[in-house]
């Protein structure tokens, strides 16, 4: 369980592919003292598996089905992500409950900015319709963000300069492709609501 606080921004240094699966090494600023093959890591939203590490770097396995729903699928050398650890029993929860099980993709509509703001709006798929409600959170990259406002295909959310500077959302553009996790009350009353 992670709570959408991005910690620090890593960079993917080497993708290895097979059968469509992914081993990536990813470079990670801060001490790997605290990580041990077998724990997880929210890497842009998705909890992946440590299974190896070094003085500054990771390495995690990204399965088919993750490939496919995620925008991991993508991974190149050079591409900044946002990381995460669990959040620990103890711990402060400053976002909200997110599971780093990313629902689907979606893109970058608009980015407009307001001096030291920015306000983006995300298309998502028909999929996640009625899973968003204004007001309401979402995971965009693992980043914990509060949805202004929405329409049947895109939502807006307003970001502050401190989530522009410690994450790689900062860095998107129109079109680029974004990890989403709805909130996970969502999908259990609609669960619920199905049966």
């Amino acid at each position: 369980m992670f709570t959408g606080i991005i910690e620090e921004v890593g960079r993917i240094r080497s993708v290895v592919r097979r059968q469509g699966a992914l081993r990536v090494r990813i470079h990670r600023p801060g001490s790997q003292r605290d990580l041990a093959p077998g724990d997880s890591i929210a890497v842009d939203g998705v909890c992946l598996t440590v299974v190896a590490r070094g003085r500054d770097w990771f390495e995690a396995e990204i399965s088919p089905e993750t490939c496919s729903r995620s925008t991991l699928g993508a991974a190149r050398a050079g591409r900044s992500v946002n990381l995460e650890r669990p959040l620990a029993a103890s711990g402060r929860l400053g976002g909200h409950f997110v599971q780093g099980h990313v629902d689907a993709s979606g893109s970058v509509r608009s980015i407009r900015r307001a001096g030291a703001f920015v306000e983006m709006a995300f298309g998502y798929p028909a999929a996640l319709r009625g899973l968003l409600v204004e007001k309401g959170s979402i995971a965009v990259n693992g980043v914990s963000l509060t949805i202004a406002s929405m329409t049947s295909t895109a939502f807006t959310a307003a970001l502050i300069p401190h989530t522009l500077e410690g994450t790689n959302l900062g860095t998107l553009k129109p079109s680029d492709a974004v990890n989403l996790e709805v909130d996970i009350l969502a999908k259990y009353v609609r669960a619920l609501l199905d049966r």
